[in-house]
């Protein structure tokens, strides 16, 4: 990064804080389910809801946001993007019933859809492309933080505001609009393709690269359960079945989210090295021994130390997934192809709260039991997936080709 020109260096900043403003408003909500459900009156895994409905409308702002990106360009929608999750999370917090809550939470998911795609694209094509790993594991580290954000907040603002507040708070990302605005410019490669007056054709890239597009669902599918498996009911897990106070909680959620970013940025540097396919399957596998030390140990040191290990290795597989999907997918489909493709994996994994509430629900509220069924399965998967796909490692992004040896090979 010290390499890079101050315009690079805001795109990567705009980028990353998008996506972490983004998570931030997100996990506000797994932080209070119970509170919510205490408030309507009603079972967590109701309330739960909310999550999965808010993941399974997001293919749909994916594709409707990364459409308007190839046309209109990714700055204007990141934009546009930012302003209409952030009025949503305003309105969640005035909610009058769980109905209307559910309503704000799927009109915010459509907005939070588009994100992904449209800030990844803008990052990966502004940036070196010798940086792009680096760049894959920081930008897919701003999850976690907006996580961390929220884990701190949460610690330090709950007991003053209440639930109602925590949305209130979580409508500020609109404070990001002016600096994007002033000092990000549009994506230079999709400034070349429009004075080649290219167009992107959804459909015909749909057609011709079906394959891929299924490999591609099923993997962030896999990535998703991973993800949602083991950080959506975990501040539950803490307080339901450990009966920790906020404090601890938020401490705990906070350490794992620092563990996260920091294995993002480590297996996306990494796979500058040993290639995306192998830094992703390391990550995976390391998982599974982590497991009974993250689900099933007592105490809050323990129970933290687990955690922390488990988050490292979770996103640090997810650290190499934005500049995987980015060299994959061809180079006139990069706003719209990766984040709907990972958005549909979403749709498929959005059940994941609600499945592991019931099943937590159905043995004495054992919400670590149910945890580690999801992550276990799916760490086996996405090793398996994986070893399956294609190694893009070296692969070069210049204007709507897509160069390099990596390209070829299935390693």
């Amino acid at each position: 990064m010290l390499n890079w020109t101050s315009t690079q260096r805001n795109v990567a900043f705009a980028s990353f804080a998008s996506w972490t403003l983004d998570a931030f408003d997100f996990f506000i909500l797994v932080f209070v389910l119970s509170d919510i459900a205490a408030n309507f009156h009603t079972e967590i895994s109701d309330v739960s809801l909310a999550i999965m409905l808010t993941l399974a409308v997001r293919p749909i702002g994916a594709l409707l946001f990364g459409r308007l990106a190839e046309k209109y360009g990714r700055r204007p929608i990141l934009m546009t993007n930012i302003i209409i999750f952030s009025l949503f999370e305003l309105l969640s917090a005035w909610s009058p019933t769980l109905e209307w809550f559910l309503i704000f939470r799927v009109i915010y998911g459509i907005a939070m859809g588009g994100v992904w795609g449209v800030a990844s694209s803008l990052a990966m094509e502004t940036i070196p492309d010798r940086s792009r790993g680096l760049m894959s594991g920081v930008f897919q580290a701003g999850y976690p933080c907006g996580y961390l954000l929220a884990s701190i907040i949460f610690g330090l603002c709950y007991s003053m505001v209440g639930w109602r507040g925590m949305f209130l708070i979580g409508a500020l990302p609109i404070l990001l609009l002016p600096f994007i605005y002033f000092k990000v410019p549009e994506s230079p490669v999709w400034l070349a393709a429009r004075e080649r007056k290219e167009r992107a054709a959804l459909m015909p890239v749909l057609r011709s690269h079906w394959k891929l597009c299924i490999y591609l669902v099923l993997l962030m599918a896999c990535f998703n359960f991973f993800s949602h498996g083991t950080q959506d009911l975990y501040p539950t897990f803490l307080k339901v079945q450990h009966g920790f106070d906020p404090h601890t909680v938020s401490i705990i959620a906070i350490c794992y989210n620092i563990a996260a970013m920091l294995g993002g940025i480590f297996f996306g540097s990494l796979s500058e090295k040993i290639g995306r396919k192998k830094a992703m399957m390391i990550a995976a596998f390391l998982a599974l021994p982590v497991l009974p030390l993250w689900a099933f140990s007592s105490g809050s040191w323990m129970i933290g130390c687990g955690a922390f290990l488990m988050q490292f290795m979770v996103q640090g597989a997810w650290g190499v997934v934005p500049t995987y999907l980015t060299e994959l997918v061809p180079a006139n489909a990069r706003a719209v192809l990766p984040g709907f493709v990972y958005q549909l994996g979403n749709l498929i994994a959005s059940v994941n709260a609600t499945l592991q509430s019931k099943i937590a629900e159905a043995h004495g509220n054992n919400y670590g039991l149910a945890m580690a069924i999801v992550a276990g399965t799916v760490a086996v998967l996405i090793c398996l997936i994986v070893a399956f796909g294609r190694e893009t490692q070296g692969v070069k992004i210049s204007g709507s080709e897509v160069r390099g040896q990596g390209a070829a090979e299935n390693r």
